[in-house]
């Protein structure tokens, strides 16, 4: 189990998120960073696959179930290929989804979380995270060492992605317009369309099964910056003086 794990992110990773040493930033019609981040107030970072290594949560949900976490995970990929709520796996697989709350620990988080928080809070910006996510999230994220100017989980708020909603919220935590704002996601369908269709400006982090899945982008979702880790908005951000 704990290698069919590991062969999973070694096929999303080596396919999506190693990117040569010297690979830049993309970012649509060769737009100059600087010109998309500028005047940029905050930073807002979704949660699974963004900031979330899911593969622990998602191999206990398996093992709950009764099934290997490969079986679970080549029934996710199967749905997400066909453009389905991953939640779908369940019914693919035959079985119910089982009654186990996720959790969040410190050993959860990727290897560039953290101190693309620390950067982007060192470059004057407004830090924040906000994805869909239960009651305890927040609190969970906190516990793991994510210190931001706000956490928020859906459902908290009532609403989840891809609602427009969802996105307002976000803009009225950062108390500022949303063309200040920029979305930091992983999935083109929850968070780099409806934050764009919501004003925000977006960067489309290209890890975890969702970005792997769903590239390449069409012009209905074009980012407005392509990652291929998280450090490489730090690179880029411009710093406060």
């Amino acid at each position: 189990m704990q290698y069919a794990g590991y062969y999973w992110h070694l096929c999303v990773s080596g396919s999506v998120v190693l990117r040569p040493a010297s690979g830049d930033v993309r970012h649509a019609a060769d737009v100059n960073p600087d010109v998309v981040l500028a005047d940029l107030r905050a930073v807002v970072f979704d949660v699974g696959e963004t900031l979330v290594d899911e593969s622990r949560a998602w191999s206990e949900q398996a093992r709950a179930a009764g099934v290997t976490p490969f079986s679970l995970m080549a029934a996710i990929g199967s749905v997400i290929a066909q453009g389905r709520d991953h939640r779908d796996a369940w019914a693919l697989l035959g079985i119910a989804p089982p009654d186990v709350a996720p959790d969040i620990g410190p050993g959860d988080l990727y290897p560039d979380a953290l101190e693309c928080l620390r950067g982007v809070r060192a470059a004057g910006l407004v830090v924040g995270v906000a994805g869909n996510q239960p009651r305890g999230a927040e609190a969970a994220l906190r516990a793991a060492g994510v210190d931001v100017d706000f956490v928020v989980a859906s459902a908290t708020w009532g609403v989840a992605k891809p609602s427009l909603e969802f996105f307002r919220h976000v803009v009225t935590e950062t108390q500022t317009d949303p063309s200040r704002v920029l979305y930091v996601g992983d999935r083109l369908d929850n968070d780099i369309r409806p934050a764009s269709a919501a004003g925000l400006r977006t960067a489309w982090l290209r890890r975890g099964p969702w970005a792997y899945l769903q590239q390449p982008h069409t012009d209905e979702t074009r980012p407005d910056l392509e990652l291929g880790n998280l450090m490489q908005l730090t690179d880029v951000l411009p710093r406060s003086t």
